[in-house]
């Protein structure tokens, strides 16, 4: 693939914003709900631990550590999704030789991934203001997270992207593969917690790794010991490399047949 950057990243950016039209319409209050669903989400949950548990199992404070969770978990998942249907979302401007299958990707995970980063920044913020609470950040270990949440999702949404239209099933047994995930990730508990032969079944899941790195940049007194960002970044990596293998050499029969 012959890839052109100065026209590339014109075609990437307009992309983004032919989708930001499309999904979140004309008006701004289309891209505010985008960010307003989900704080109503966290504050629901909040409600149900406060009745639920005296205290969360880190810090003291549920919006917080259900957030630290919430965040990297939706952050991935709805990225995943995303990519999978970008060639099949763009399809008719792939006839044009100026739009690549690479610029249908690039601009679904860049939209999608600062409106991630944007919604992370307001809920921490909003969480900050609500309860009053002075937090000490740890901004390497959080830009660590958010680096382990692209890097993975990126790769695994490349992978999407060619079994989505080769094989429509797919998108099905994703979202089904992926409902596991928000039991089994360490939203509502600490991997530290549990016995060692659970953990190590848990830790399988990189997703799990990354939300035990969030909360070490949000809890000064968690040191995450069990997080690795090589097995996140490793794992990322090969999926990229394998996705983006497959999308080149069938990104054709993709755009002309595939679902």
């Amino acid at each position: 693939m012959y890839y052109r950057p100065f026209s590339g990243t014109r075609v990437v950016v307009a992309l983004m914003l032919r989708e930001m039209a499309s999904t979140y319409g004309r008006s701004p209050g289309g891209y505010l709900w985008v960010l307003l669903e989900p704080l109503a989400g966290i504050a629901l949950m909040t409600v149900v631990f406060s009745y639920a548990f005296r205290t969360p199992p880190l810090g003291s404070n549920f919006a917080l550590f259900y957030a630290s969770g919430f965040l990297p978990f939706t952050a991935y998942t709805g990225l995943t999704a995303k990519m999978g249907g970008a060639i099949r979302y763009s399809r008719p401007l792939l006839a044009y030789p100026a739009v690549t299958y690479f610029d249908a990707l690039l601009s679904r995970f860049l939209l999608g991934f600062i409106t991630k980063l944007l919604l992370a920044i307001l809920v921490i913020w909003g969480v900050h203001i609500a309860y009053g609470l002075e937090l000490a950040l740890d901004f390497g270990r959080l830009l660590n997270a958010f680096g382990m949440i692209a890097v993975l999702s990126f790769g695994f949404g490349a992978v999407n992207c060619y079994l989505f239209g080769a094989f429509p099933i797919w998108e099905q047994f994703w979202s089904i593969l992926n409902r596991p995930l928000f039991i089994i990730s360490g939203l509502f508990f600490l991997i530290d917690s549990v016995n060692e032969q659970a953990r190590s079944l848990l830790l399988w899941n990189p997703v799990a790794h990354i939300i035990s790195e969030m909360r070490a940049g949000l809890f000064p007194i968690y040191d995450a010991q069990y997080a690795s960002p090589f097995y996140v970044y490793s794992v990322g990596t090969v999926s990229t490399f394998f996705g983006l293998l497959m999308l080149y050499r069938h990104h054709r029969f993709l755009i002309t047949e595939g679902a």
